[in-house]
């Protein structure tokens, strides 16, 4: 463990030098303006505002002001996805493992939250939402570096889908932070019960740099609506944005970036750590639904900040990725009840909760893309699809996905991702406007086609299940070759609550 903090030290002390040497100015970048080809509320990606007034006319015209309430519902937007993590996930993975495993659960998605919170501010949220390349982005950003601008005495703007509507630079990095940890915290239950503490900090804190913040980039990084100021520059504001946004994905707030991205990583570590031990000779039922129910209750209240946070502002598009998100995971919390009633005979607890997480996955590239029809449709097919995932790929698959990771949020992500390309049609009462942000308006597209928007959403899916799966692969590796990756036999038989922590999570 020493060697780890050591090591982390100083990979950070190194980056922050070459953050200092390499940074740019981002201020310098040319403002820009264009027509996209994508809604407003396509992708919950904003950087601050590039679009800075002339200097000759910096001293005339005030400063723009942040809209309150949209700031207002940020900030309870972000504590809500912190509920979502702590403690809504770590009770959910909590109750389904054994007993012997409960506090290792909790503290491995408690310090891995709180880990990848540190490293966002250090320079994840550089590498994620400045202006770089394609791929990844730059160091404008390192330690929150420019948030607060000392010119003008006050706090930076952060761009939202509205021309001249802000809210604090600080505020939508604080959020995104959380969609962060909680990515790297879903990771956790694939390989759950079997896996060194040490190890598992390093290999997050290698893949959140390596996989987490690319995509991120890749899929929600643009310019800004202020950015488009005139039509001769839409070429040219479309190509600083990330590579996947300039294709014209749609993922309003994470089914590429969060949930496939996790559930490739953890799936990749089902199979290079191996199967716990007895797995498929003893039993190894949950410990605890009563808890697994409550984490779930507190996932899906959690995740309409998750969803209709991604909005950035307090308006339509917020209450509709709201209600698609009430909609869908009541539809598949029962489309998963009456699956597991015909395949088993009885509908039960444990498949009530995972339905609601499958549709909560389901729905949240779609949340703000379709209409309340099309999440109902996405709710059904998901708690029927993961489902399946959970039994019939995970047979397929012969991995030890601890607590379906893959057979949930990748299984659900993948069809959500696909299914937004099919719901967004206006024939299907998707809200598939066009947003002009040259002229400030939305407009009608003369046509939608739902295999082209399919085949897009595709490439997204294929992009981050490949780079997710290779960057995985390396860092399972290095970890392995460092410092181990799994616990000897007698301490997994002993239980990771006592061999890793000293301590009990029940008193006996």
């Amino acid at each position: 463990m020493r060697k780890l903090i050591a090591s982390l030290a100083l990979g950070f002390a190194a980056l922050g030098f070459a953050g200092t040497s390499l940074a740019q100015d981002a201020a310098s970048a040319p403002v820009a303006t264009a027509a996209s080809e994508a809604t407003p509320a396509a992708a919950p990606a904003a950087a601050a505002s590039e679009a800075a007034p002339a200097a000759s006319d910096a001293a005339a015209a005030p400063a723009p002001v942040p809209n309150k309430g949209d700031t207002a519902w940020m900030m309870v937007s972000t504590l809500l996805v912190i509920m979502m993590t702590v403690p809504g996930l770590a009770l959910f993975y909590g109750g389904l493992v054994r007993s012997k495993n409960m506090l290792s659960v909790l503290m491995q998605v408690m310090v891995t939250f709180s880990m990848i919170v540190v490293l966002w501010v250090i320079y994840g949220y550089s590498l994620a939402f400045t202006e770089g390349n394609a791929f990844v982005g730059g160091f404008d950003r390192l330690m929150l570096k420019g948030i607060w601008d000392n010119a003008a005495g006050t706090f930076a703007n952060g761009a939202t889908f509205s021309k001249g509507v802000y809210i604090p630079e600080i505020v939508f990095a604080a959020f995104q932070a959380t969609f962060a940890g909680i990515t790297c915290a879903l990771i956790v239950g694939s390989f759950a019960e079997r896996i060194k503490f040490s190890a598992v900090l390093l290999f997050m804190a290698l893949w959140f740099t390596f996989s987490y913040a690319p995509i991120a980039h890749m899929v929600w990084f643009w310019m800004g609506p202020d950015a488009y100021t005139a039509a001769n520059v839409v070429d040219s504001m479309n190509a600083k944005a990330g590579y996947i946004w300039q294709m014209g994905a749609l993922d309003f707030a994470g089914g590429t970036v969060v949930h496939i991205n996790a559930a490739v990583a953890g799936l990749v570590g089902a199979y290079m750590i191996g199967k716990r031990v007895g797995y498929g000779k003893e039993s190894m039922a949950p410990h605890s639904l009563t808890l697994t129910m409550v984490g779930s209750a507190l996932l899906w209240v959690g995740w309409f900040g998750f969803n209709a946070g991604s909005a950035l502002e307090a308006n339509g598009f917020a209450a509709l990725a709201f209600m698609n998100t009430f909609v869908a995971t009541a539809a598949a919390v029962l489309a998963w009840s009456v699956g597991e009633a015909l395949h088993k005979g009885k509908a039960s607890m444990l498949g009530a909760a995972s339905g609601a997480v499958a549709g909560l996955v389901a729905i949240t590239p779609a949340a703000g893309n379709v209409g309340v029809g099309g999440a109902l449709i996405i709710g059904v097919i998901a708690g029927f699809a993961c489902l399946w995932g959970v039994t019939g790929l995970k047979k397929l698959l012969g991995a030890d996905d601890t607590l379906d990771v893959f057979g949930v949020h990748g299984v659900g992500g993948i069809l959500g991702a696909l299914l937004t390309g099919v719901f967004n049609s206006p024939n299907l009462g998707g809200p598939s406007a066009v947003a002009d942000w040259v002229t400030v308006g939305m407009i009608t597209p003369d046509a939608y086609s739902i295999a082209s928007q399919v085949w897009v959403q595709a490439k997204a899916v294929l992009i981050t299940i490949v780079w997710s799966g290779v960057v995985s692969l390396i860092a399972y590796k290095i970890v392995d070759l460092v410092i181990g990756l799994r616990v000897p036999e007698d301490q997994e038989r002993e239980g990771l609550d006592i061999s890793s922590h000293g301590e009990t999570a029940y008193n006996k």
